[in-house]
């Protein structure tokens, strides 16, 4: 099926237009640019630089994506921007693409809703079901684990990690690692505990819950220091894929960890 391009758009001659693709009103594909079959673009939409975006991503009007980032140490070295398949990108989202010194690539998987006014900097690295509400904003080199939720006006700080299915409620201030599976809210941003209603919807067995309920008591409220803690965590909790996560998540963070 045809592409469909509004007649004000303005598409460079060597993008690559997937088919089906839909661009709207005033848009600019850039040089460089490449959209996979069936991606939308909404009117007054901005695509630059070496930027590939999957099949069936859907992109409101005045977003922008891959121009260059708000990093005075870039130099205009070519770098890229890779957004995968089924996002929902909303009005007014920023993605600037990577630098050499982060990597050179910023980088979204599937089935993400950025909501408007969210901004991912250069050099992030973004999962899966990942969803940013509005305004919520991630400095450079930022990592968010798949499932993980960041609330409006929130802020990440650089180089932060946010681990699988974490919870960052609205106008929190992340400076640290943010654990998997926890609630993390604040200004500076606090541990919480256990998401446990958002595990419970998504379907994790009690004895899951159970295990790594124990293991936020362990962290949070026994008194131990970190490392006492996860000496304690793996003498008292086996068999359980979370719970070695969340250790292993804990154990190789390089900014330390939201508690």
């Amino acid at each position: 099926m045809a592409a469909e391009i509004h007649e004000t758009a303005i598409i460079s001659t060597s993008a690559e237009i997937g088919d089906g693709c839909r661009i709207g009103p005033f848009s600019v594909v850039g040089d460089g640019v490449t959209l996979e079959d069936g991606v939308v673009l909404g009117s007054h939409v901005v695509v630059e630089g070496r930027t590939s975006i999957g099949s069936g991503t859907q992109i409101f009007p005045f977003v922008s994506i891959g121009l260059a980032p708000q990093d005075l140490k870039y130099a205009g070295e070519p770098t890229s921007t890779v957004i995968g398949k089924r996002n929902h990108i909303r009005e007014f989202v920023t993605i600037h693409r990577g630098t050499s010194g982060g990597g050179g690539v910023t980088e979204i998987g599937d089935d993400n809703l950025l909501m408007a006014q969210a901004h991912v900097a250069h050099d992030c690295r973004l999962g899966d079901g990942i969803i940013m509400a509005n305004a919520a904003t991630l400095a450079g080199h930022v990592e968010i684990a798949d499932r993980a939720n960041v609330g409006a006006y929130s802020g990440v700080h650089q180089f932060c990690r946010v681990g699988y299915e974490a919870f960052v409620g609205g106008y929190s201030v992340v400076v640290k690692d943010a654990p998997p599976f926890a609630i993390i809210q604040g200004n500076h941003a606090k541990c919480y505990g256990l998401n446990r209603i958002g595990m419970k919807r998504r379907g994790y067995p009690r004895e899951t819950i159970q295990k790594l309920g124990h293991a936020f008591h362990l962290l949070l409220s026994s008194k131990l220091n970190t490392t006492q803690a996860l000496a304690r965590i793996r003498e008292e909790i086996s068999s359980c894929p979370e719970v070695d996560a969340l250790v292993e998540f804990i154990e190789t963070s390089k900014r330390g960890v939201v508690l």
